[in-house]
This record gives C-alpha cells, sequence and structure tokens, in this order.
C-alpha cells in the first residue's frame, strides 16, 4: 500500500498500459472527476495532427530542440515510442514547479519512462490500466481505424512486452468499463493521499 503523503504535499501520479487498453479516456474522465490533479503535458517531436494545439495537447518540439534539451537534462524521462522515429518525454519544468506548489501531477507515460520517475520519485502512485483479455487490445486498435496492418503489428508487440511488465506497478486496474476503472483509479488516490478538491462534499470538513 502506498503511504499517504502529507497533507499539502504535492505527488506524481503515473498511468501506465498498453495502447488500445482506453488509458487516454480513463484520464479524461478522471480529470474532469479530480479537477484538483493537474495534468503533466508531454513533449514530442512527432507533427501534431489535426486538433491538436501546441502546449495544450502535446509541447511539439524540433528535433534538434528535443535533443538540445534531452543532452541538457531538462527531461525527467524521454524514450522513442513503438520503434518510431518520434520521440515523446516529459518536462521537469512540467512536474517540478508544481509539485513544490503542493500539487498532485498526473503522467500518462510508458513503462519505461514509468521506472525513470520512480527513480526521481520514489513515492510516485504508479497504476497499469490492463485489459481483461489481450485480445480485447486488437479489437480496441482495429475499431479505430487509424493503424496501418504494420503499425497495429508494432503496436501489439510493444503491448504484450509492456503487460509482462505490469507486475513492476504499486497498482493494476482491469478497464473492463471505464466508469467502473474511472472509480477504482480514484480510491487508488484518494487513499494515497490525494487532498480533496475545494467544497469536495465527499470529504469531511471537520474530524
Amino acid at each position: 500500500m502506498v503511504r499517504p503523503e502529507k497533507p499539502g504535499t504535492g505527488n506524481v501520479v503515473v498511468i501506465s498500459g498498453p495502447s488500445g487498453v482506453g488509458k487516454t479516456t480513463i484520464l479524461r474522465r478522471l480529470l474532469t472527476r479530480l479537477p484538483q490533479l493537474i495534468p503533466s503535458i508531454s513533449a514530442t517531436t512527432r507533427p501534431p495532427r489535426t486538433g491538436e494545439r501546441d502546449g495544450i495537447d502535446y509541447h511539439f518540439l524540433s528535433q534538434p530542440e528535443f535533443d538540445r534539451r534531452r543532452d541538457g537534462g531538462d527531461f525527467l524521462e524521454c524514450c522513442r515510442v513503438y520503434g518510431r522515429q518520434h520521440w515523446y518525454g516529459t518536462l521537469t519544468s512540467e512536474v517540478a514547479p508544481r509539485l513544490a506548489a503542493g500539487d498532485w501531477v498526473v503522467l500518462e507515460i510508458d513503462v519505461e519512462g514509468t521506472l525513470s520517475i520512480l527513480d526521481r520519485y520514489p513515492e510516485a502512485v504508479t497504476i497499469f490500466v490492463e485489459p481483461s483479455e489481450p485480445d480485447h487490445l486488437e479489437q480496441r486498435l482495429v475499431a479505430r481505424g487509424t493503424e496501418t496492418p504494420e503499425a497495429m503489428a508494432r503496436r501489439l508487440e510493444v503491448a504484450h512486452r509492456e503487460l509482462k511488465e505490469a507486475h513492476r506497478y504499486r497498482h493494476r486496474v482491469v478497464n473492463d468499463h471505464v466508469d467502473a476503472a474511472v472509480g477504482q483509479i480514484e480510491q487508488i488516490l484518494r487513499a494515497a493521499g490525494l487532498p480533496p478538491q475545494q467544497n469536495d462534499r465527499r470529504w469531511p470538513t471537520a474530524i
């Protein structure tokens, strides 16, 4: 069990899971239910997709800029994702100042990144989201209709490797139903010491 943080202190929350497991949908609903969580915006070298905004969805960096910042130690973690040429990473500036202010910062990153975060923040609350059945991942990726067969094969290969690393996380949540998974993660975070939202009636105002 994670030791609850002292009141008013910040912490890092990491949510990981294989591609197609629904972790992004879970995170969006979690942020709606728990607005006291602050999402960390990842940096990437890939081009923006339609509708994506710099500084909102990602920090879009050129490869030379990403390399410069990586070599300068600006990242808490970074790596290439799915074996592609594009890099992703978490900037220290996205996390450290917010922790110092007492905020809880949530990151959606992969297993490799999580291990780097734990080296820096060993008290981080790490949550691995997994499917009830591995076949569900392929079904969800097919339903997206956004991947070539080759890209889907790469994602599934990485997904199966990540599932084998789930034991490294403090908590594991099966995503059979999004609302149930969100509720379970909320319980995990509250038990770990997530401070209440102002005027949150689910928390006592006096003891």
